[in-house]
C-alpha cells in the first residue's frame, strides 16, 4: 500500500471509528440487549448491526448509495420505518414488568434464560441497522469525500471489511464489558429502571427521526 492509499485509509478509519463513539440507537439497543440477555445471545445484536453496515458500506462502494440517498422519498420511508421500529421497541421495553427481571441477580450471566434467541437478536440488531437512513449517509458522505474513481476495487473492498470488522468488534466490546460479573452484578440491581431509561431514548429517538422524515 502506498503512501498516499495508506492515508486515505488512515483517514478514513479515524473519521469512521470517531462516529462509532458517538452513542446513537444502535450503541442504546447494544446496552440495553447486554444488561438482559447477557454475552452470547447479545452478540446476535451486534452481529445484526455490523451486516446491516456492511451492506450499506457496499452499496456506497458500488455506487448504489448515491443513487438511493438522493431519492427523497426512499429517505422517507427508510426514516419512517425506523422510527416506527424504534418505537415499537421502545413500547415492548416500557411494558415489561418489574418480575421479569428479578432471575438476572440471581443467575450467572452464562447461565441466564431469557425469551429472546440469538437469531432474533440478530434480527433486531439488523433492523436497528438497516432501517436508520443515517447510517446509509454517513457511509455515502465518508466515501464520496475521500474516494476517488482512481481508487481500485481491492482497497474498496480492504476498506469495508476492515469497517464492518471494526463496527462488530466495538460492539462486541460493550457487550462483553457489560456482561462481566463485577459490572453485571451491579447493573443486575437497576436492570428493570436501564431498560426503561434505554426504552423511552429510543422512543424519543424513534419518534423524532418519524417527524424529521415530515419537517424539510
Amino acid at each position: 500500500m502506498d503512501s498516499s492509499l495508506l492515508g486515505i485509509f488512515v483517514t478514513v478509519a479515524i473519521a469512521h471509528f470517531l462516529a462509532l463513539l458517538s452513542p446513537g440507537p444502535d450503541f442504546v439497543l447494544i446496552v440495553k440487549s447486554a444488561i438482559k440477555n447477557g454475552g452470547k445471545k447479545s452478540i446476535g445484536v451486534a452481529a445484526g448491526i455490523s451486516s446491516a453496515n456492511a451492506l450499506y458500506i457496499a452499496l456506497c462502494l458500488i455506487g448504489v448509495g448515491s443513487i438511493l440517498a438522493k431519492s427523497a422519498t426512499v429517505l422517507i420511508v427508510l426514516k419512517v420505518m425506523g422510527g416506527l421500529f424504534l418505537i415499537y421497541l421502545a413500547i415492548q421495553a416500557l411494558r415489561a414488568k418489574k418480575d421479569s427481571y428479578k432471575e438476572l441477580a440471581l443467575v450467572e450471566t452464562n447461565d441466564r434464560q431469557s425469551d429472546t434467541t440469538w437469531l432474533s437478536e440478530f434480527i433486531t440488531g439488523f433492523m436497528s441497522g438497516i432501517l436508520n437512513p443515517k447510517n446509509l449517509l454517513f457511509y455515502l458522505s465518508l466515501f464520496t469525500v475521500v474516494l476517488t474513481k482512481d481508487i481500485n476495487l481491492s482497497f474498496k473492498m480492504t476498506l469495508g471489511i476492515w469497517m464492518t470488522t471494526v463496527v462488530f468488534f466495538w460492539d462486541v466490546a460493550i457487550i462483553y464489558l457489560l456482561s462481566t460479573s463485577r459490572v453485571q452484578s451491579k447493573f443486575s440491581k437497576v436492570a428493570y429502571y436501564i431498560d426503561k431509561l434505554t426504552g423511552a431514548i429510543l422512543g424519543m429517538i424513534g419518534f423524532s427521526i418519524v417527524r424529521s422524515a415530515f419537517t424539510k
